[in-house]
């Protein structure tokens, strides 16, 4: 006879959803007392300015985390479109007004091509995406031709420095992007049909969701979550480099974890998202402060991604188990 969970599993399931909020408040705090420059007005927005980047595309890859699959293309994709932006403004003259839709819809082809891949070729997403992502990244190398894209209009850098009163632009694009990715997840079909599929694809194909046409809805959602980072980004450098955008993947695919992203899907909310990459820039900022190597910064983020990882497996097999036993009570 099936049991009601007690008050005891409650509060745990509870304290399990609020683990990434509090992790994140007792980091600021530690950080705080350590140094004294981390709680300056300066600081904090310099942090949330850069992690306004990782967020969008955070954004981007959590559709696709959500709906079961995953993408380790998107900072290649990165790479290849900041190159092509950098070259139509620099090298042609195009418009920014007609750049950036462009780029904008660059991003989402690229994302296309990932899903399109995984479902005809019926290979894990995991798989196809790191093959995409040398050939994006190749292409991305092979367009600049090995060097620096300098020319960009000075008006251009208005979107990546730019501020509008107090709060720098990229933050605000982040914002709107969050509102949006938040609003599109939770309240519209197709963001529980999203849900569904990473719930149970098949049983999401019984119940009548085109799987194959949203594989390549959510893979073009983070192709474009992607190239809005790669606009914003090339006019924070106001160069086309091909080093841009390399690895910051490996940052979302953290916070998308530590903010309660399944790795297996069906599961995580926006809000999660954003507290997962607050919980990443504070570390980010905290070793820059403190003076650390890049070598060491990289432990440290490849330490928390394997807790991450980690850690949402643990949840699933005790979920897992705590179902087990109210059935067999």
């Amino acid at each position: 006879m099936a049991t009601h969970p007690s008050w005891s599993s409650r509060m745990g399931a509870l304290m399990r959803r609020q683990a990434p909020l509090m992790i994140l408040l007792g980091l600021v705090l530690l950080f705080s007392f350590i140094s004294p420059n981390f709680m300056t007005f300066n600081n904090l927005r310099l942090m949330v300015r850069q992690v306004s980047f990782v967020t969008i595309s955070a954004v981007g890859i959590m559709f696709v985390m959500v709906s079961g699959a995953i993408d380790l293309s998107i900072g290649s994709q990165i790479v290849f479109t900041n190159v092509v932006l950098a070259i139509l403004l620099a090298h042609f003259g195009v418009s920014p007004l007609v750049a950036i839709p462009i780029i904008l819809l660059m991003g989402m082809i690229l994302g296309m091509i990932n899903g399109y891949l995984s479902i005809k070729l019926m290979i894990h997403p995991l798989i196809i995406t790191l093959g995409t992502a040398l050939i994006y990244k190749g292409l991305g190398y092979i367009t600049a031709g090995g060097r620096n894209i300098n020319g960009v209009p000075e008006g251009y850098k208005v979107l990546g420095q730019g501020y509008l009163g107090a709060i720098p632009v990229p933050i605000l694009v982040m914002v709107v992007v969050l509102l949006v990715g938040a609003f599109v997840l939770g309240k519209t079909y197709f963001g529980r049909h999203v849900y569904a599929m990473g719930g149970n694809q098949e049983a999401a194909r019984l119940a009548g969701v085109n799987v194959r046409r949203m594989r390549l809805l959510v893979f073009a959602i983070c192709g474009f979550a992607s190239a809005i980072t790669s606009v914003l980004l090339l006019s924070r450098v106001m160069s086309g480099q091909v080093t841009t955008g390399q690895g910051i993947e490996f940052d979302c695919l953290t916070a998308a974890l530590l903010g309660g992203v399944s790795f297996i899907g069906g599961e995580g909310t926006v809000f999660g998202l954003f507290v997962g990459v607050l919980i990443v820039g504070v570390l980010n900022n905290a070793m820059q402060l403190a003076g650390l190597p890049d070598y060491y910064q990289n432990l440290v983020k490849g330490a928390v991604l394997l807790l991450a990882v980690g850690f949402d497996v643990y949840q699933k097999q005790r979920r897992a188990k705590a179902i087990v036993a109210r059935v067999e009570a």
